[in-house]
């Protein structure tokens, strides 16, 4: 997508209070889309152990189902911010909202594994969509002074979707007496929670038709009066919207449409700004977050946890993940996005390491110890809320303004797809890291926590306050 143009001269950067509940609506509808990328990426929670069962599958393999989808992730993820260019924010959101529900029919019928497995990667093009066109057209919409504000909606509603998954999966288990293979009905209750996807896919695709394209791409296509109309409602009838469009075709004209030889540069391959935002997105995943969220009935299940307690504790983590998001709503245009990602990191690596030294520990009668079963049940927490409150919220909003206009969407295209490589290269790994050993798995995840302390200080750039424009 060609990257958004708002500076404060204009009245662009202030939105009146009558016109921010409308903003407030917008920016929510169009997270919508994170809100499927969070269930979808962890609904698959509850149908782990029941895939593993119903198709008699090692480690390996069902690590290969399960991850397979982050590679439908990392092309829908390249390629939304092209077709955006083409055909509009709204359509991509559309298409994205077709491809969910579709996929929710299709994982909950599968007639075999492998077609499971295809209508995972179509799931997974969905998400790809959904987690660049979401923050990129909030961010094309939000007055200045509310944007990482309204950023923040992205990640709300991606944690918000990961809990109501959890809930949703949790109350069919208990529906189901505690037996993901249970019948519930007519079908398998692992299935059904699969395809309850299929209500917040087609309200997605609802909502698409309530909220206004872009404006900037109704300038780009010619019809400035409906970009004129657009922004008086979410920027404030006391803005010059002439002089608005004027500001947004100048800047149109004076860059040229990102492609991919833009982000070359410098000494290794990729101009140094996109690297560090590849590296804040490797970052994000390799700390292991995405284990908490596919595998964390598995992983409790497999340390003597009952299945129906995993489930719960699957559910309170996600209620922690919503806590830490809200937080960092909070303080993110107060705070400021760097010193954030340094006190989430420290709070990772803390959590992380006691998670590991519980895990260290034989099991007895098939359990851990409780000191360090209580130990690692409240560590997870201290993580994912340390996680939540930093590096879930930050690396989406800094994504999303870091990059100077002229390669803001090229590299944008690039940092998600690395993003999702990198979950898939966790998701397909641990089950067989955690097969070989359990702690050991964690002391990797705690070191690469550790590493983006330095990361952040040698390479990270404060965006806090800035209009995109000065972004270089």
């Amino acid at each position: 997508m060609t990257s958004t143009t708002q500076t404060p001269t204009s009245g662009a950067g202030t939105a009146h209070p009558e016109h921010l509940g409308h903003v407030i609506f917008i920016a929510a509808a169009a997270a919508m889309g994170g809100f499927l990328f969070g269930y979808d990426s962890s609904v698959i929670n509850g149908a782990v152990e029941a895939i593993r069962d119903r198709y008699d599958i090692g480690s390996a393999a069902l690590a290969q189902v399960i991850a397979i989808a982050l590679i439908g992730c990392a092309v829908g993820a390249a390629t939304a911010g092209r077709m955006a260019d083409r055909i509009g924010r709204i359509r991509v959101m559309q298409i994205a909202a077709v491809l969910f529900t579709v996929s929710a029919v299709g994982s909950a019928v599968p007639f075999s594994l492998w077609d499971f497995a295809l209508w995972r990667v179509v799931g997974g093009f969905a998400i790809g969509m959904a987690s660049v066109i979401g923050p990129a057209y909030i961010a094309e919409v939000a007055p200045p002074a509310y944007r990482g504000r309204l950023g923040s909606f992205q990640q709300a509603a991606i944690v918000i979707g990961i809990a109501v998954s959890q809930l949703v999966n949790w109350g069919l288990l208990n529906a189901a007496d505690g037996d993901q293979r249970g019948e519930l009905m007519g079908l398998e209750a692992w299935q059904v929670m699969l395809g309850v996807m299929v209500v917040p896919a087609v309200l997605y695709g609802l909502l698409s038709f309530a909220i206004p394209e872009s404006p900037r791409f109704l300038i780009s296509v010619g019809k400035r009066d409906r970009a004129r109309e657009i922004l008086a409602e979410v920027e404030g009838r006391n803005l010059d919207p002439d002089a608005r469009v004027a500001e947004i075709e100048h800047a149109m004209n004076s860059e040229h449409r990102p492609v991919f030889k833009d982000l070359l540069g410098g000494g290794f391959f990729f101009k140094p700004i996109v690297w560090t935002g590849i590296g804040l997105s490797v970052f994000q995943q390799f700390v292991g977050i995405n284990v908490a969220f596919y595998y964390s009935s598995t992983l409790w299940q497999s340390v003597g946890v009952d299945p129906t307690d995993s489930f719960f504790y699957s559910f309170t983590t996600s209620i922690i993940n919503i806590v830490g998001t809200v937080i960092a709503m909070i303080f993110v245009d107060r705070v400021g996005r760097r010193p954030l990602a340094l006190i989430g990191s420290v709070g990772m690596a803390i959590g992380l390491a006691l998670e590991a030294w519980a895990f260290s520990y034989d099991l007895v009668d098939g359990r851990l110890p409780a000191a360090q079963g209580w130990t690692a049940l409240i560590a997870a927490h201290v993580f994912v809320l340390f996680f939540a409150l930093s590096w879930g919220v930050v690396v989406w909003v800094m994504l999303g303004e870091m990059f100077p206009n002229k390669i803001r969407a090229a590299a944008l295209g690039v940092a998600a797809a690395a993003q999702w490589i990198a979950n898939w290269a966790i998701t397909a790994s641990f089950p067989s890291l955690a097969d070989w050993n359990l702690s050991a798995t964690y002391v990797i995840y705690t070191a690469f926590a550790a590493l983006s302390v330095p990361f952040v200080l040698r390479f990270v750039k404060e965006t806090k306050g800035k209009a995109l424009e000065e972004m270089g």
